[in-house]
């Protein structure tokens, strides 16, 4: 929570007017009279069939790639896929290949599993093929072991950058030359803001062969509702299903499961992509036009075609430290790049989580302490 009188631009999740509450009730209405007793019960250990079901027709219709039930193991979101992918792919002292910046909390994940981070240059197309693949030979050789690399090419966390569809098969064929796992990070593959099509995924380019691919529901209806999924070739979910955890457990989140089946299958989820959409892109522009307009040239905002969030590359005579320290005194808090692993300065901003008054309040508070030198 930010202190009282202050705006926090960090956080990456919905405003809760954005959130669907009623169309979720509902849904868990109609999830527990439609399965009954069975909604309440322990979950089979992929995940409810219904619901894999559903999911699959979703991305069917969305990667254009025949998606079946048998590809996807249901999780809790993408933190639990992540620490389970550290768990089963990783051992301590393991490197994971990422891009700098990245989403900071990933990174919390992997170092908790004793998990070492190597950062993979970028381009403003995205990760460079050629450069991870040096740095994967050069750990070979070191006699370091690479567990998997952690890509997030669409809407990316912080930097909102698109990886163009070349890129993404570059990416895969550098990939398999040295036998690496690609974990494709898709939280924001719904959040599309200026409805163009965005490239296949990663998992549908490679026809789920050395790739799995993580979502989340978090971003588009709700974080409290803890879901989402993993999809793979249908051995892999197999593999991850027979696990002690699922054994014991079943799968996670169950009844949500269930009531985000119904919201999927009866069409809600789609109805509540497109106003939600509308609302973002509007939040995007408030902020991003309020600060192109009163920053200095040598201020960069990258293009934002979806996602959550707007980068700020900041000029080398403002500190990126003294850029939070600045926004603090004018009541606004803002995540530094460092925090992301970012080899150069920026500034990440959220714009899910407050109305467009708001962000466009900040945002020239913001431009008005960052804009002068000393």
């Amino acid at each position: 929570m930010a202190p009282t009188g202050f705006l926090d631009l960090g956080p990456g999740y919905l405003d809760p007017e954005l959130v669907p509450t009623d169309t979720i009730g509902r849904a868990y209405s109609a999830a527990l009279a439609r399965y009954g007793d069975t909604a309440l019960a322990y979950g089979h250990n992929q995940g409810a069939l219904p619901y894999r079901a559903a999911l699959a027709r979703h991305l069917t219709r969305t990667d254009a790639e025949p998606w079946t039930p048998s590809h996807l193991l249901t999780t809790s979101g993408t933190s639990q896929a992540l620490e389970t992918l550290a768990s089963v792919f990783a051992r301590p002292g393991d490197v994971v290949l990422a891009e700098a910046p990245t989403y900071d909390l990933a990174l919390n994940i992997f170092r908790d599993h004793g998990l070492a981070v190597s950062a993979v240059t970028c381009d403003a197309d995205g990760p460079d093929p050629e450069a991870m693949e040096r740095t994967a030979e050069s750990l070979r050789v070191s006699g370091r072991r690479v567990a998997f690399v952690y890509l997030i090419p669409t809407f990316h966390n912080p930097t909102a950058r698109l990886v163009p569809t070349a890129r993404r098969m570059a990416l895969i064929a550098a990939a398999r030359r040295h036998n690496l796992l690609i974990v494709e990070d898709d939280a924001y593959a719904d959040l599309s803001l200026d409805g163009s099509p965005t490239p296949p995924s990663l998992t549908t380019l490679a026809k789920w062969d050395g790739v799995l691919r993580v979502g989340t529901f978090s971003k588009t209806l709700a974080p409290g509702l803890r879901l989402g999924w993993l999809g793979g070739s249908p051995h892999l979910c197999r593999r991850l299903a027979d696990r002690g955890v699922a054994h014991s457990g079943g799968s996670p989140s169950h009844l949500t499961s269930l009531a985000v089946a119904q919201l999927i299958d009866d069409g809600s989820y789609v109805e509540h992509l497109e106003p939600l959409r509308a609302q973002l892109a509007h939040r995007r522009e408030a902020l991003s036009a309020t600060l192109r307009e009163h920053l200095p040239h040598d201020f960069t905002l990258r293009p934002v075609h979806g996602g959550l969030f707007v980068w700020v590359e900041i000029p080398p005579w403002l500190p990126e430290q003294e850029a939070v320290v600045r926004a603090s005194a004018v009541g606004v808090l803002v995540q530094p790049g460092s925090r992301f692993g970012s080899r150069e300065p920026g500034i990440r901003l959220s714009y899910s989580a407050h109305p467009p008054t708001r962000l466009r309040s900040s945002a020239a508070r913001l431009a008005g302490v960052w804009r002068h030198k000393g």
